[in-house]
């Protein structure tokens, strides 16, 4: 068969959006994010202030990265890795003050607020409960129009976001195991990380190429991502986003630029 007999949908490509947590004190953002087609920026729940968020504006801006914000549970000392209780209206007030001044970062910089994206424990708490996901779309809901969530398939926030009007995109964690609900396994746990990053590719490639991820348990699960995220902090997240970025080709994929 020559290529010209070849039906198109064979020579068609994948296109991923590959997005990083930055601005969270590591460093490599200088090195990372020319390699990235979007970031989300830490922007004072769990760490960053406004001259970490001014650095990583810039470099997203020089390399042509989409921003978005990171907003978190206000814990610095837990890294907003720890679910805490908050009321509703204290709750929103953070998560919009939050948003807020990456938002006066990014104006002075002429630069457009992309998506919003939840950090750590606020971001596995929405997921799962109803009432913090309304919360969490209250603190944001001046930025419905212009602006998209990234957050997990099948997920509470996901329901209430698309009924209520919010644009989504579904986030897969490149970086990351899963349990059978879907959920991420915890950081407790010593197999949460892929490391490896071999593994990352075979686990990003099941994802596109069979809308389904293997399990920490072995069971395979239907999943729809639009967006993968490699952790900043993940040891290796240079060295994986390297190899992604070379080897991804060989799979009909690339990382959208």
């Amino acid at each position: 068969m020559s290529i010209l007999e070849i039906p198109y949908y064979k020579m068609t490509h994948n296109y991923l959006d590959l997005n990083c947590d930055v601005g969270e004190g590591v460093g490599n953002e200088k090195q990372l994010l020319p390699l990235l087609s979007s970031c989300n920026i830490a922007c004072g729940g769990h760490t960053g202030n406004k001259e970490s968020m001014t650095e990583v504006v810039s470099l997203a801006k020089e390399n042509n990265v989409l921003v978005g914000a990171h907003p978190s549970y206000p814990d610095i000392s837990n890294f907003g890795r720890i679910s805490i209780k908050m009321g509703p209206k204290e709750l929103i007030n953070s998560i919009g003050n939050q948003v807020e001044g990456l938002v006066e970062v990014l104006d002075e910089q002429g630069v457009k607020l992309h998506h919003i994206k939840p950090h750590g424990a606020l971001y596995n708490d929405i997921a799962k409960d109803e009432s913090l996901a309304v919360c969490f779309l209250e603190a944001i809901k001046k930025y419905k129009k212009d602006t998209c969530l990234y957050v997990p398939y099948n997920s509470e926030i996901a329901k209430v976001a698309l009924k209520e009007g919010f644009q989504i995109k579904y986030e897969g964690f490149a970086d990351r195991n899963y349990e059978v609900d879907l959920s991420l396994v915890s950081r407790k746990q010593p197999n949460a990380l892929i490391t490896d990053k071999i593994q990352v590719l075979k686990h990003i490639v099941e994802i596109v190429d069979h809308k389904r991820v293997t399990t920490i348990g072995g069971k395979e699960v239907s999943i729809l991502v639009d967006t993968f995220c490699i952790h900043g902090d993940t040891p290796s997240a240079l060295e994986i986003v390297l190899y992604l970025t070379q080897e991804l080709p060989n799979h009909n994929m690339y990382i959208k630029k």
